[in-house]
C-alpha cells in the first residue's frame, strides 16, 4: 500500500483518509490549526503542520509519499491569496515533487474557488505532470456532495496509484 500527502486535509480530508486507511495505506495529512493536529492523530492519520501558502513547510511532508493530494477546491481566503495558492504556491510544489518519491497527483479542480482559479490550477498540475511524467486526476466532484466526493476522491487516487 501506498503513503499519501493529503494537503489541507479540513473535514473532507478526514472522510477520505478514513477511507484510505480501512484500505491499508497510510496518511499523512496537513492542517494550519495546530490546535487539529490532535485531531489527525486521533482518527489514524499521521498530522503535519503546514500551510499551502508557505510552501517550504510541505516539503518535509513529501518525504516517502506516492500520491500527494491537493484538496484546496473549497479554500476559504482573499482573491488574491486564492490566486497565488493555486497558482505560484501550487507551481513551487509541482516543481518540487520531481525530486520526491511522488509518483502520483490529486487536485481538487471543484469546489467554492472561482472556477477560473481552479481551471488555472487544473493546469499547473497537468502540465508539470506531464513534464515530469507524473500520473494525476482531476477531482471535480462537487464537494457540497460529500458521500460523492470521496467516492470520486478515492478512485482519483486508486487511479493516480495505477490502479
Amino acid at each position: 500500500m501506498a503513503r499519501v500527502l493529503i494537503v489541507g486535509c479540513g473535514c473532507r480530508g478526514l472522510e477520505l483518509s478514513a477511507q484510505l486507511i480501512g484500505r491499508g495505506h497510510a496518511v499523512r495529512g496537513t492542517t494550519r490549526d495546530p490546535a487539529r493536529l490532535a485531531e489527525l492523530e486521533a482518527a489514524g492519520v499521521e498530522p503535519v503542520l503546514a500551510d499551502p501558502d508557505r510552501v517550504g513547510t510541505l516539503f518535509q511532508a513529501l518525504d516517502g509519499v506516492g500520491v500527494v493530494c491537493v484538496l484546496l477546491g473549497s479554500a476559504a481566503g482573499p482573491a488574491d491569496q486564492l490566486a497565488a495558492l493555486h497558482g505560484t504556491r501550487l507551481e513551487m510544489l509541482m516543481a518540487r515533487t520531481i525530486d520526491t518519491t511522488v509518483r502520483g497527483v490529486v487536485y481538487e479542480a471543484a469546489g467554492t474557488v472561482d472556477a477560473g482559479v481552479l481551471a488555472g490550477g487544473a493546469e499547473t498540475v497537468g502540465r508539470l505532470c506531464d513534464t515530469s511524467r507524473i500520473p494525476y486526476r482531476l477531482l471535480r466532484a462537487d464537494p457540497g456532495d460529500a458521500a460523492a466526493w470521496v467516492g470520486a476522491a478515492s478512485a482519483c487516487v486508486d487511479a493516480a496509484l495505477g490502479g
